[in-house]
């Protein structure tokens, strides 16, 4: 806390102001160590700069650490003629003005103050601060007290303010303190921006900021406050949340699950979603006009590690501009420009070298993520062809290949990706370059080309062919471990090691995969023993290899083979992290022997169970309770579930689903059709079958709403085939009628609702000699009578 006057001021909170890191685009964001070495599986800079995060980097990366050299160079001949950062003098304000401001900050930081009188408050000093606006800004006590003035007043003394420092905003944006109040100006604006009238007004002021930049951009590009304060300007002209992770720095381990197809990309490259409305011409403008008056100092540029050339991401959806920017940002020269080609040859092996420095390497990745086909294509034609493996061997280089591959667009690319470092996995393994492999196989995942022989290729960098396929699965477990070893062929099942990362993203890759293809993956895991099964569980990345086994296309007998192993030790894992998801997933794969097991032995553990994160909803989910209480009424409805699935799926499955009959309950759904739909249908069917106590139910929800959706998903008027019932069953039905038929007279003029309810009454599952229940027949009369009379009626209105 910073004391003035009587008052107490907060400090700001610190703020990154590393811009490179906006272009982190691969990587884990993990250290560990492993083997008694500790390895860095992000792309971090070391400190420099007086706290800031510096340019180089002498740490491995993930897919970086066995080779051991370092670059000597680790600025290259642009770095060193990067253009000065100017010096600021700072003028003090006078004594009177800081006493005066000192007296506001007192005044507005009171709690009984009204709004109206704030704002009033907060106009007449900004009123003061005019013609000083660049003083006080930078001045780290009173640059506070203007944080809070700009926050309070109206956006007439806002838009002022703004504009009377216009010719000095670059100053004030470069500063330690004042860009924070620059900053502070801007999300006001922002928050302005909600009421339309405001609109023209804040586009003026804008107007005039970016002209003061444009007219000396490359200081501000250059300097770390200042290029911050410029990616949060970029982000009001686009129009969205200034704080947006699209286009600030997004974390390495968010690019990477959706770069191995984890989780989808966060934005979309035609529909980025906004906040409020932006200003796109003034956006186009600013990036343009930024880039042109720049273009002399490119060089220095590309190699900076705060200049703001990821501004590019902010031009998506305007492919002119796009492409015009990115021929600037690789230095393509004006000949190349008119015959519509980015680069030459000379070009080719230039870029090639920038890619192995760090700032440039991630402004690539960016350039990756958003160039139009056809620079993607003369991009890998041109540039990468043959040098793709060289790249992928570099600390910085192999970052940019993991993008160019993520990015792949069609089998050709893949093609091309494929037969440099398709026979090069083990090569890889052993400079620890296991990103690129993931990249690779998540590729040929996403494209649908050359699964198998990524499979065939994985196996083999970590398999002789003389050797058990038993080994593949531990050896990928412990990744670095294995290829550190010196005597590979006695290597063992290391103690107390935590397991690789990219290994155990790389096998959860590997079981997404169709299963004639992973055969010897599914093989190996199986395999495994009980102890070694036990630690797998219970680290975070092996649980998830377990959980994309028993969620893979492996069949339901190879699953139960490895759940039936663990029976005796779910209540240990129950209780665990990363073992009570793997708990779940073995009861979901479970036959009803299975299901009973596993629950009796966490009925031990419940008490302690419920006090642990996952433990509640575990317990929940597997009804531990109802267990305890009534053991035989919980196994029937196990059965139920188990029948109501296997009528389920061989309703919507697709015909290879509907011919397996490899076990009583299909736990393999790899061929459903409309998965989404299914999944929430499958939680419908869970949550009925668990509120209910008897069996019938079960298939009266099969039979009544289960094949009413399937009439409404495929428009089939197929009747559904005969369904036995008790007398219990046909009393539900009618009381279950009756209720509907309630409520639908309710809804008067619903016609989707009377739509629904006669497709129901038709898939009802009555037997063909038996009749529907007085009541249904009445109901149904009265709702032809219904019809009938509306439609007379509409007539009538013509």
């Amino acid at each position: 806390m910073v004391s003035v006057g009587s008052k107490a001021l907060p400090l700001r909170k610190a703020k990154a102001r590393n811009l490179t890191e906006d272009c982190v685009m691969a990587g884990e964001d993990h250290l560990y160590n492993q083997g008694g070495r500790k390895r860095s599986m992000s792309r971090k800079a070391t400190k420099k700069h007086g706290g800031f995060d510096g340019d180089n980097s002498t740490g491995n990366f993930s897919g970086g650490g066995h080779d051991k050299t370092v670059r000597s160079q680790k600025f290259s001949k642009h770095q060193e003629a990067s253009v000065p950062q100017t010096s600021f003098v700072r003028t003090q304000a006078d004594p009177e003005t800081t006493k005066y401001f000192s007296e506001i900050a007192n005044v507005i930081e009171s709690t009984e103050i009204e709004l109206e009188e704030r704002m009033a408050i907060c106009g007449n000093a900004l009123e003061e601060a005019r013609g000083k606006e660049v003083e006080l800004a930078n001045d780290y006590i009173i640059s506070h007290t203007l944080q809070i003035l700009l926050e309070g007043c109206d956006v007439d003394h806002l838009c002022g303010f703004l504009q009377s420092c216009s010719k000095g905003f670059c100053s004030i944006a470069m500063d330690r303190s004042g860009s924070h109040v620059a900053e502070t100006a801007l999300k006001s604006l922002a928050m302005h921006l909600q009421d339309d009238e405001n609109h023209m007004l804040v586009e003026e002021t804008l107007t005039t900021i970016c002209k003061a930049i444009v007219a000396n951009p490359v200081e501000v590009m250059h300097n770390c406050h200042g290029s911050h304060v410029l990616r949060s300007l970029l982000c009001l002209c686009k129009g969205v949340p200034l704080d947006s992770s699209e286009f600030h720095a997004t974390k390495s381990s968010t690019v990477l699950a959706a770069r191995l197809n984890i989780k989808p990309p966060r934005h979309d490259r035609n529909d980025s979603q906004h906040c409020q409305q932006g200003f796109e011409d003034l956006l186009k403008f600013l990036v343009t006009e930024m880039l042109k008056a720049a273009k002399q100092d490119i060089a220095s540029l590309q190699v900076d590690q705060y200049s703001s050339l990821t501004a590019l991401k902010f031009l998506v959806g305007h492919e002119q501009e796009l492409s015009h920017a990115i021929s600037i940002l690789l230095g393509c020269s004006s000949k190349n420009a008119v015959d519509g080609s980015f680069t030459d040859t000379k070009g080719a092996r230039n870029l090639l070298s920038l890619m192995k420095q760090t700032a440039f390497s991630r402004l690539m990745e960016v350039i990756l993520g958003v160039a139009p086909e056809n620079l993607y294509n003369e991009l890998l034609t041109k540039v990468f062809r043959d040098s793709l493996f060289e790249m992928s061997s570099d600390n910085c280089g192999n970052f940019v290949v993991q993008a160019l591959i993520s990015h792949a667009r069609s089998e050709g690319h893949m093609e091309l990706l494929w037969k440099e470092l398709g026979t090069k996995f083990k090569d890889l393994f052993v400079m620890g370059r296991s990103g690129v492999v993931a990249s690779l196989i998540a590729a040929s995942q996403r494209l649908h080309s050359n699964e198998q022989k990524c499979c065939q290729a994985l196996a083999a960098a970590v398999c002789l062919a003389n050797e058990s396929p038993g080994c593949i699965i531990p050896r990928l477990l412990f990744l670095d471990h294995y290829f550190w070893c010196e005597d590979k062929s006695n290597w063992n099942w290391p103690d107390g090691v935590k397991m690789h990362i990219m290994g155990s993203l790389i096998l959860q890759l590997v079981f997404k995969l169709p299963s004639e293809y992973i055969q010897t993956y599914i093989a190996s895991i199986t395999s495994l023993e009980v102890d070694h099964l036990r630690e797998v569980s219970k680290d975070s990345g092996g649980a998830r290899v377990i959980e994309a086994f028993l969620t893979s296309d492996a069949s339901t007998k190879q699953k139960r083979k490895l759940v039936a192993k663990l029976r005796g030790h779910f209540a240990e894992l129950s209780v665990h992290q990363s073992g009570s998801f793997t708990v779940e997933k073995c009861f979901n794969v479970g036959n009803v022997s299975l299901r009973e097991a596993i629950v009796s032995e966490l009925l031990d553990v419940q008490t302690e169970l419920s006090k642990t994160k996952q433990g509640p909803h575990l317990l929940r989910k597997l009804d531990v309770d109802g267990y305890a209480k009534r053991p035989d009424q919980w196994k029937s409805r196990q059965v139920s579930k188990e029948s109501t699935y296997k009528e389920f799926y061989t309703a919507f499955g697709q015909k290879e689903t509907r011919t397996c009959n490899n076990d009583p309950f299909l736990a393999d759904t790899h061929g459903i059709t409309q998965p989404e739909k299914l999944k929430q249908m499958k939680k419908e069917i869970d949550t009925r079958l668990a509120s209910s106590i008897a069996l019938p139910l079960g298939s009266q929800f099969l039979s009544q709403e289960g094949l009413t959706a399937k009439s409404r998903m495929s428009g089939s008027k197929r009747r559904p085939g005969r369904v036995e019932r008790s007398s219990e069953k046909l009393a539900m039905d009618d009381d279950v009628s009756e209720r509907k038929n309630k409520k639908h007279k309710k809804k008067k003029g619903n016609d989707s609702g009377g739509t629904v309810n006669a497709v129901e009454s038709k898939t009802t599952g009555f037997p063909h000699h038996e009749k529907p229940s007085k009541s249904v027949r009445e109901e149904k009369k009265r709702r032809k009578e219904d019809d009938l009379s509306k439609s007379l009626r509409k007539k009538n209105k013509v």
